[in-house]
């Protein structure tokens, strides 16, 4: 018998996956390729909430944890994952300079917000009102990241590739049993899979499809993150990431003409230079209404917990929400009110 049984192995789950070896936890991981937001995700860490110019939440403590998360991840997996890329935000007017400017005035922010203009130097782009930098960011590779990661589980024979069978899932007393695995706790990662999940299928997880191009473009030899209406996000080798789309009714995989057509009008308001797509991805971000995570245990079942709900940002949360999980199972460390699931609890939750 293992100590737990992970299902799902996007940021979430190898954040969680992390935290038990760190802890000398046993476990077995079940995944399949159903949802792909992680790893078409942009892999932007930034602590910044750039439309408007406000710290998004927890995102200090978030950053503190996240920073050697990932240096302990390349020192393990042996490459690189972590690039210190700058997030330079394009300004439209003046009005946005000054708005700017009384944001860096704020305790909470004047780590994060230089109060220097950086005077746009590069031809290719439309930006006469120049960028304002955002301090402490970066990129992580989540593709290489996700694929290097199951590769290691493979190598430890720990890793079932497959999809999930909620159907032949046994709950004991003091354990779960799943075709020949037993483990003593259950924990799901599935992102926005939850909604296949007859046993928390009934929290409030919107989902919202995200779209991406990877475009190359000689021409541009830019190496900061450009935001504007969208992002610029330097890939290396003239290759750039464009994205993001935010669309709440569409919930499949499959990349659209329509995402596509607004990703390259906003692209056009500002880059000068020509360019050749490359690639067009989609994935559904796991959104939750409130915006927060979904941590916790299940109404019902006291061996069944879930990891969830980290939206745009699972690249900066999931270490943190990982760690407070464990500590919540193992310590009875009491979640945060914001994230644990029991806010929904008593509104959304139907006992069979």
């Amino acid at each position: 018998m293992v100590d737990y049984l992970v299902v799902g192995l996007g940021l979430a789950g190898i954040s969680f996956c992390e935290q038990l070896e760190k802890n000398n936890k046993t476990f077995k991981v079940i995944s399949d390729a159903s949802q792909t937001s992680s790893i078409v995700a942009g892999g932007l860490y930034n602590p910044v909430i750039l439309k408007r110019f406000t710290l998004a939440w927890n995102a200090k403590h978030q950053l503190e944890l996240a920073k050697p998360f990932y240096q302990n991840l390349e020192e393990k997996l042996k490459t690189k994952l972590d690039y210190k890329v700058p997030v330079y935000r394009r300004f439209a007017s003046i009005e946005e300079q000054n708005m700017w400017f009384e944001a860096a005035d704020k305790n909470t922010l004047q780590p994060f917000l230089s109060t220097q203009i950086k005077a746009n130097n590069n031809t290719a782009i439309d930006a006469p009102f120049g960028y304002g930098e955002v301090l402490d960011t970066g990129r992580i590779d989540t593709k290489v990241l996700l694929n290097m990661y199951q590769s290691f589980l493979k190598e430890k024979n720990v890793l079932k590739e497959e999809t999930f069978n909620y159907d032949v899932l046994i709950l004991e007393e003091d354990h779960v049993s799943y075709k020949t695995i037993k483990a003593k706790k259950i924990v799901f990662a599935t992102g926005y899979g939850l909604k296949n999940n007859p046993y928390f299928n009934y929290l409030p997880l919107n989902g919202t499809k995200g779209e991406l191009l990877t475009i190359k473009t000689p021409e541009l030899k830019e190496n900061n993150v450009i935001k504007s209406s969208v992002f610029i996000i330097p890939l290396g080798e003239d290759l750039y990431r464009i994205g993001a789309t935010y669309k709440w009714k569409d919930k499949s995989n499959t990349p659209t003409e329509e995402a596509k057509s607004e990703l390259l009008e906003k692209l056009s308001a500002f880059l000068k230079c020509n360019y050749t797509i490359i690639n067009h991805v989609a994935g559904i971000r796991p959104t939750v209404a409130d915006r927060r995570p979904l941590l916790g245990k299940h109404p019902k079942h006291k061996n069944m917990y879930i990891l969830n709900g980290f939206g745009s940002r699972g690249v900066m949360i999931a270490p943190y929400a990982s760690k407070v999980l464990l500590e919540y199972i193992e310590n009875n460390k009491a979640l945060p009110t914001e994230i644990d699931i029991s806010r929904f609890t008593k509104k959304y939750y139907k006992p069979i």
